[in-house]
């Protein structure tokens, strides 16, 4: 019983906000560190649009990871819902991350953010994998400016996985001693539907170009579970704003539908461990980027 109580007395555990301007691969930390896909991502900016979970539980610790959208200059209703998202979730955690790359390194929207931080954070120098090691240690001698900003600075490389170990170690050493949050097998607590609908926006992001992908939401009409046959029934509306988008996206003879639907269900079927039927549709929503009430019915920013 005496060490039961040590064990849990000893235990960490905590919020750890990740925060940084968009595309500096905020998702990709997120999903390396829990070992799978549950954040979109794209080699285009703005991806995430929502506060998203994920949990990494370690024999001494947990750490509840909060991805948010990135913050920039917003216009119309969906992008100022995101940066809103992504600042209210900066007052929740117990750390926070401050991600940004090598190639630009304390821009204007670096330093905005940072001029924001409620408190100290955790900075993290992604995509290190890209220039030399001088360069990298040109950035750390720059962050001195930052008096008083920056607990750590921790060099990385999400899409390599270099670094992660390290980072983990530091973010441990910030936490409080507190309970667990979550079940040990859990990593998100992300609803199935908004994980299957972000796979499906996340292909779109990859297969479209210029403003598409960002005039487009995914809602899920359907979802049916038929255990006996091991199968899960899906079907999912693709909102766009103008008729000849919707062109593009269903393309000639339904094959640019029919390629986001495949790559997709490739993805689905890990994630939910069954088979996947997925029916995909378009439908026209004009201006609705711009319209509040469609940009939360949508699910973004409530």
């Amino acid at each position: 019983m005496e060490q039961e109580l040590k064990t849990e007395k000893n235990f960490r555990s905590g919020f750890i906000t990740i925060v940084g301007r968009p595309n500096v691969g905020k998702s990709t930390l997120l999903n390396v560190i829990v070992g799978e896909k549950i954040a979109a991502v794209s080699e285009k900016p703005n991806t995430t649009r929502n506060r998203i979970v994920g949990v990494k539980t370690l024999p001494d610790s947990q750490l509840v990871f909060l991805d948010t959208p990135g913050i920039h200059k917003a216009r119309g209703g969906l992008g100022k819902a995101m940066v809103r998202t992504a600042m209210n979730t900066i007052g929740e955690a117990d750390v926070i991350l401050m991600i940004i790359e090598v190639d630009d390194p304390f821009g204007k929207g670096d330093r905005f953010i940072i001029d924001s931080l409620p408190k100290p954070s955790i900075l993290v120098i992604n995509k290190i994998d890209a220039v030399k090691k001088s360069r990298i240690l040109d950035i750390i001698a720059r962050s001195q400016e930052f008096k008083g900003k920056f607990l750590e600075v921790i060099p990385i490389s999400a899409l390599k996985a270099d670094g992660i170990d390290d980072l983990i170690n530091t973010i441990k050493n910030y936490l409080p001693q507190g309970p667990k949050y979550f079940p040990d097998d859990m990593i998100t607590d992300q609803p199935e539907r908004f994980l299957v609908a972000e796979l499906i926006r996340e292909k779109i992001f990859n297969l479209m170009r210029e403003e598409i992908p960002y005039k487009t939401a995914v809602v899920i009409e359907d979802f049916q579970d038929v255990p006996e046959k091991n199968l899960v029934r899906i079907s999912a509306l693709i909102y766009v704003e103008r008729n000849n988008h919707k062109g593009i996206i269903v393309g000639e003879k339904g094959q640019m539908l029919k390629q986001i639907g495949s790559l997709a269900r490739i993805d689905i079927e890990r994630i939910l461990g069954a088979k996947v039927y997925l029916e995909l549709w378009v439908k026209v929503k004009e201006r609705w980027t711009e319209r509040g009430e469609l940009v939360r019915e949508f699910g973004y920013g409530s």
